[in-house]
């Protein structure tokens, strides 16, 4: 009987074995797996991952080709497109409440501008992630119900969050007119440090908003300057065009105040 019981305890021991082992080296589908069902869920587009590579031993890693589609009504290929994005997380934290990312760079990410001076993609995907991140803190969605009861969901806390030699596609319709002002113009580098540590902690969702907040702010600042310049150079446009000129200027510094 003896025997018996310690066949069966050894054997147990090996499946949890396997089973953790299947699990560090499976991290990285697990990653991709769970980017491609939680973006789409704050942002409500399409989001994908190529590849994550991420050691299970270092908490640092890479995650490439990831791809932001565009809300409902725009036609543009992406919202945002970072080809490269280096993560390094606290191991000893993964088990905690709060997860503490020491660094998130992404570099030279691709955002388009699309939309008219009533409104554009970007405004539109910081209003899902708004309605997203004010779900994640009401009571019923910001637990997880356990068989030993509520459990709060993850936080994080994010050291050092670089978006680096970003640029801008700019495709705004302007009324008037009769065409589309396209140009593509590099943005400011976004540096924030500390997101979450005042608050011990972050949903992803509002890890994602205070970001999206800070691409849009320069990209809507990019895209302002950009069509101006356009607009002033398009030489003579006639009486019609001229009014349409103005009204476009006009429009496009309104836009710039309102975000």
């Amino acid at each position: 009987m003896k025997k018996i019981i310690i066949r069966i305890c050894a054997v147990l021991v090996l499946l949890v074995v396997i089973g953790l082992v299947v699990v560090f080296f499976s991290l990285n589908s697990i990653v991709k797996k769970a980017v491609e069902t939680i973006g789409p869920k704050m942002t409500q587009v399409d989001v994908t991952l190529g590849a994550a590579d991420i050691s299970p031993f270092s908490g640092s890693g890479k995650l490439s080709k990831l791809i932001v589609g565009n809300p409902q009504g725009y036609t543009t290929p992406f919202a945002m497109k970072m080809d490269s994005i280096k993560v390094s997380v606290q191991l000893g934290s993964v088990t905690k409440d709060v997860i503490v990312v020491n660094e998130i760079n992404v570099q030279a990410p691709e955002i388009t501008f699309d939309g008219s001076l009533s409104g554009n993609n970007l405004s539109k995907l910081q209003e899902n992630l708004n309605s997203s991140s004010a779900a994640s803190t009401s009571a019923p969605s910001n637990t997880v119900q356990t068989p030993s009861g509520p459990k709060q969901e993850k936080k994080l806390i994010v050291k050092d969050l670089v978006v680096q030699n970003a640029k801008v596609h700019l495709n705004l319709t302007v009324p008037g007119l009769g065409k589309s002002i396209s140009a593509t113009v590099p943005i400011p580098d976004i540096h924030l440090q500390n997101v979450g540590t005042a608050q011990g902690g972050v949903t992803p969702e509002q890890l994602c908003e205070e970001l999206m907040k800070q691409v849009q702010s320069e990209s809507l600042a990019a895209a302002k300057d950009a069509a101006t310049s356009a607009l002033k150079g398009l030489g003579d446009i006639g009486q019609k065009g001229a009014s349409a000129l103005t009204n476009a200027t006009k429009g496009i510094g309104n836009l710039f105040k309102k975000n």
